[in-house]
């Protein structure tokens, strides 16, 4: 077809442009590579001697191996590259790292999680003249090699965020990676210890959505290798402990023109938003229980979400559909107009849905002129709270499990219309199959629980809403679990697989 043609020719030209870039840069290969949609990063080495010819065909994959919704006789999937992306790793420079765009029978593959958010970014353009930007934080545990423990045995503190020792013994994998984002031009700006222990996050400056989904992608690929070639782990599994804080990935988003690219979310409405940005905050509170699907897509995701108090002594996750002011205990937050934080989202988040998820339902705010409810500016941890009480009796209810989530998802029409419905088929069907494999594993918990007539140990007992959860016991447990589902799994899809100014 003509399209094919235009993208052939367009293809050759980057693949003049990839090689020649290759050539002056002195690396051997080019790492063609694209996240599924599991957030797992797939790719296939290509020498730099034969770029120019794979590019401009595509690097061929078979589909049904990864987590998409594809046969083994549906034929090579292709990954075409995006030259603008291409990375020179840091911690090993013969190589360059280059992000794809999936075709499959010479279109778009409607799936591919890339190729998602390509969709709503344009139609945010063309529909209502807006780009998106967003700052994403990510936050990661250093584990030891077993990824049964905190590597850092010294890490110990009751609350160890900002704790200057604790950041310092980890300075030569917190150093790498700050300044392999400087010289990649992230502009990182801050690093800490983050609530947990052995948790970290490092920010760096937002930018367009697209772009910042291609850059958190590549941090959890860099984060991974520049630990495991100390004999560490890094994870970005949402609740890896039971007793500690999981890792969130607290999104900030802002508006803008597209033909200024002025900022359109200020203005005078409540928290210094504009009526766009209201709507738009609107859309997304409205379709968070089926947001969460996306924004919280694991088993372990809802041990984070509804996690007892933390021995930091709070969970920093959202209990309920709400929004305020400069708050962290609720949903979204306004830290300073002119921008939203969205704080639902934990790092198994895939970098590309997730802000897919979070223009769609923008959108549907903007276009149905929604109206968020009241701000919530009270501490939603607070039990004793009348305000926070009645807050969770009003507000819509977040789903307590993964399958409520992707039962969320499938009964909303805003997903089906702005992804389409053989995309969110796609996702329901891996989901759910995932879902389906976790039911069927017989744990270490079952039989603890009822392999013998006697009443089962405290150890081997949930604990009661608000009790700490004994870590001999049921995190144990659950790690053997992850360990038996498989280490991408056990580490969110995450050992595979931003301004912020947040906290944590």
């Amino acid at each position: 077809s003509e399209a094919m043609m235009l993208l052939r020719r367009g293809a050759r030209r980057w693949a003049s442009t990839l090689r020649e870039r290759g050539e002056a840069a002195g690396v051997k290969y080019f790492q063609f590579s694209f996240v599924d949609m599991f957030g797992v990063q797939r790719s296939k080495m290509v020498p730099l001697s034969r770029v120019d010819e794979v590019a401009a065909s595509g690097a061929g994959f078979a589909g049904f191996a990864c987590h998409l919704r594809m046969a083994p006789t549906d034929g090579d999937l292709l990954a075409m590259p995006d030259e603008r992306t291409v990375t020179v790793l840091p911690w090993n420079k013969e190589v360059a790292w280059v992000s794809c765009d999936l075709r499959w029978r010479g279109e778009e593959l409607d799936h591919g999680p890339r190729n998602v958010l390509r969709r709503e970014l344009a139609r945010l353009r063309e529909v209502y003249g807006l780009t998106l930007k967003t700052g994403v934080e990510c936050e990661f545990f250093i584990v030891d090699e077993s990824g049964e423990a905190v590597a850092d045995r010294f890490d110990a503190a009751e609350k160890p965020c900002y704790e200057a020792h604790g950041l310092m013994r980890r300075y030569e994998v917190v150093s790498e990676l700050v300044e392999a984002m400087e010289a990649l031009g992230w502009g990182p700006y801050q690093a800490d210890h983050e609530d947990a222990n052995g948790q970290f996050e490092i920010n760096w400056d937002y930018d367009d959505a697209l772009v910042t989904a291609d850059r958190v992608a590549f941090f959890k690929y860099a984060a991974r290798s520049v630990c495991e070639k100390r004999g560490l782990r890094a994870t970005f599994m949402p609740k890896p402990f039971a007793t500690l804080t999981g890792s969130g990935c607290h999104c900030h988003v802002s508006l803008h023109d597209a033909a200024t690219g002025a900022n359109a979310c200020r203005g005078p409405l409540a928290h210094g938003l504009s009526e766009t940005a209201t709507a738009f905050l609107a859309g997304v509170l409205d379709q968070a229980p089926a947001l969460a699907a996306v924004a919280n897509p694991t088993i372990n995701s809802y041990k984070r979400l509804f996690a007892p108090t933390t021995s930091s002594g709070a969970t920093w996750s959202p209990d309920a559909v709400c929004w305020g002011g400069n708050n962290r205990t609720l949903l979204v937050r306004v830290p300073d107009a002119p921008r939203l934080e969205l704080r639902l989202a934990d790092m198994a988040a895939n970098p590309y849905l997730f802000p897919a998820a979070i223009a769609a339902a923008g959108m549907h705010g903007i276009a149905a002129a929604l109206r968020p409810p009241e701000p919530a500016d009270c501490n939603m941890y607070d039990a004793s709270c009348p305000a926070a009480a009645e807050v969770r009796r009003t507000a819509p209810k977040l789903p307590r499990t993964l399958r409520h989530a992707l039962a969320a998802f499938d009964d909303s029409p805003v997903f089906k219309e702005a992804w389409g419905a053989s995309t969110v088929a796609a996702y329901l069907d891996l989901k759910t199959a995932h879902c389906d494999a976790f039911d069927a594993y017989l744990s270490p918990w079952e039989r603890a629980q009822y392999l013998a007539p006697d009443e089962p140990t405290r150890a081997h007992t949930i604990p009661a809403a608000g009790e700490a959860e004994p870590r001999a016991g049921v995190e144990q447990m659950m790690s053997r679990v992850g360990r038996a589902r498989g280490p991408a799994e056990l580490l969110g899809g995450a050992l595979v697989s931003c301004s912020s100014g947040g906290r944590t």
